[in-house]
């Protein structure tokens, strides 16, 4: 059995993350959604509350019999490894994701001999969790970037940001 594991700190989760898990559910036989903490940056929003809103669009998505989303504190690599996964599956919008996202996968085939997949993050993949989190903080309209269940969960939560 092929399982994915794909990471972030979906702060929030975009068009472009949810992108890459339609295509990574046709490539594997089961996705785990990580929802992580990154140490460079403070989350706007409660990683618990992301993932049940997470979990409302892969069941609107008919997505929930193959991916599922849990939270984690420690290393990425150690989660997958801890979750049975054989494969990363990174997002991947421009030449410096790439650049970023081959070091980290150097380091984790390395370490633990896991292979790392790349998908294109689609037609909106240009727009990151920081751009959106910038156009919210300005009032603007975030719909284009963002899933419904999404925009709902970020409605309620816009005092944090």
């Amino acid at each position: 059995m092929n399982i994915a594991f794909y990471s972030g700190s979906f702060d929030p989760f975009t068009n472009g993350h949810l992108h890459v898990i339609i295509q990574s559910a046709q490539l594997f036989d089961k996705v785990i959604i990580g929802i992580g903490v990154n140490p460079n940056k403070s989350r706007k929003f409660d990683k618990d509350m992301m993932k049940t809103a997470i979990e409302k669009v892969l069941i609107n998505k008919n997505l929930d019999n193959k991916v599922s989303v849990i939270t984690y504190d420690n290393l990425s690599i150690d989660t997958a490894m801890e979750n049975n996964c054989n494969f990363l599956v990174r997002g991947i919008r421009n030449g410096m994701d790439y650049e970023y996202e081959e070091n980290m996968a150097s380091i984790n085939e390395e370490l633990v001999g896991i292979d790392t997949i790349y998908i294109r993050a689609g037609s909106l993949g240009n727009i990151s969790s920081s751009m959106v989190l910038e156009l919210l903080r300005n009032g603007k309209d975030v719909s284009k970037y963002l899933p419904p269940e999404i925009i709902d969960f970020v409605e309620k939560s816009t005092k944090n940001i």
